[in-house]
């Protein structure tokens, strides 16, 4: 498994060589990573790394999500595999403002605190 991750630290692309060894390592976590990295959904924000899922967004730093998979099952999603090879390649989508305050935001007027 760490032979992909220096195969991509040397490379810093993603070739059909990498995908392969990347799918055969992580299997369909793996799959899904790359998808989410063809499909632009890894996007880094100023503050954290954020995926778009099928039904949510998850924040990702360094090796901690807030999907459930990593929450509750305690092991490594694609969402961590997505953002550390998006990290690795630089196939990511940079969002010049704060995640945090994009969430503020996003809220509901009934959501909102009224300090």
């Amino acid at each position: 498994m760490s032979d992909v991750w220096q195969h991509l630290a040397e490379q810093k692309s993603l070739d059909d060589e990498i995908r392969s060894e990347i799918e055969t390592a992580f299997g369909a976590r793996g799959k899904k990573a790359l998808v989410a990295i063809d499909e632009r959904k890894v996007k880094r924000y100023l503050d954290f790394f954020v995926v778009d899922g099928r039904t949510a967004h998850y924040i990702v730093e360094e090796d901690f999500c807030t999907c459930g998979d990593f929450m509750y099952r305690g092991r490594t999603c694609w969402h961590l595999l997505a953002v550390r090879i998006a990290a690795a390649t630089g196939t990511y989508q940079s969002v010049d403002s704060w995640y945090q305050d994009q969430m503020k935001s996003s809220k509901k007027p009934h959501e909102q605190n009224l300090d």
